[in-house]
């Protein structure tokens, strides 16, 4: 069901284009590339995480995951107890610079394109709509996204990295320079599909439509063979949780995954004809 805010602004007319998110949302199944990365480097730095402490920073970008980390209390007092100091500043650029490599090759280990999502594609473009992406990766890491999707099928119009714009999500700006590069205005006629609470965020603060991904990605946080080994009434309980937790960070819709779009986007584009 919609979240049922208003409008950004009131424009009348169709929605022209969708922004997507890469990793839990188009690729990846379960978001699980950026988790097994910085799970991985925190290890290497004896100080065990767990999945619910590393997904609470997904979506943000460059050394901001890791920074969110080192600020919750369990982990500040682990990485004291463990290396007789409080985490710093220095500590941050020493667990990225181990980061990168390792993201670098969990990238095609985890990029297989989540189901549906090609076909999805196709109708957006039948919708005649244009199809941009925004992510928290770096410029070179989603260079390599986009070289392996392609070979799969999945080939947007637009693919953004925060160094393009200067700044990542929340901030609004890969939107805005999507937008840019896609000829499409005003902000009212772009939805922006992503699967975490950044993804979400930027584009309510673009002024954008914002639909959430339940399923498939970070909320969830389970790999396909994981999420179809639940039984019905678990995987309908941990559902009902992930699309509480969407629309609560502001979501206008949500969906389990990119193949179950369709209906939003008509909703949506209704309410852009009247105006609601």
């Amino acid at each position: 069901m919609p979240n049922r805010l208003s409008q950004p602004t009131q424009y009348r007319g169709k929605l022209q284009a969708v922004i997507l998110d890469w990793a839990g949302t188009a690729v990846d199944y379960g978001s699980l590339a950026p988790v097994r990365t910085l799970e991985r480097v925190f290890a290497r730095a004896d100080v065990a995480l767990t999945d619910s402490e590393i997904r609470r920073a997904m979506g943000l970008p460059k050394k901001d995951p890791i920074r969110e980390i080192l600020s919750i209390p369990r982990v500040r007092n682990e990485w004291a107890r463990v290396h007789r100091n409080l985490p710093c500043e220095t500590d941050v650029e020493r667990l990225y610079d181990d980061f990168v490599p390792l993201q670098f090759s969990c990238l095609l280990e985890y990029s297989a394109i989540i189901p549906g999502v090609v076909e999805a594609l196709e109708r957006f473009r039948i919708r005649g709509l244009k199809i941009g992406t925004t992510t928290g990766y770096t410029r070179e890491m989603l260079d390599l996204l986009v070289e392996a999707s392609k070979k799969a099928g999945y080939v947007p119009d637009c693919s953004l990295a925060p160094g393009d714009v200067g700044a990542g999500r929340p901030l609004p700006f890969m939107i805005y320079e999507n937008a840019v590069r896609l000829r499409v205005y005003p902000l009212p006629a772009i939805v922006k599909i992503g699967d975490t609470a950044a993804d979400i965020q930027e584009g309510l603060n673009a002024g954008a439509w914002s639909i959430g991904v339940a399923a498939t990605g970070n909320v969830m946080g389970l790999s396909q063979q994981e999420f179809g080994a639940l039984g019905a009434s678990e995987r309908e309980e941990r559902l009902v949780v992930a699309r509480a937790e969407l629309r609560r960070v502001g979501a206008h819709y949500v969906v389990d995954s990119l193949a179950d779009v369709d209906a939003a986007l008509d909703d949506i584009d209704t309410r852009l004809n009247s105006a609601d």
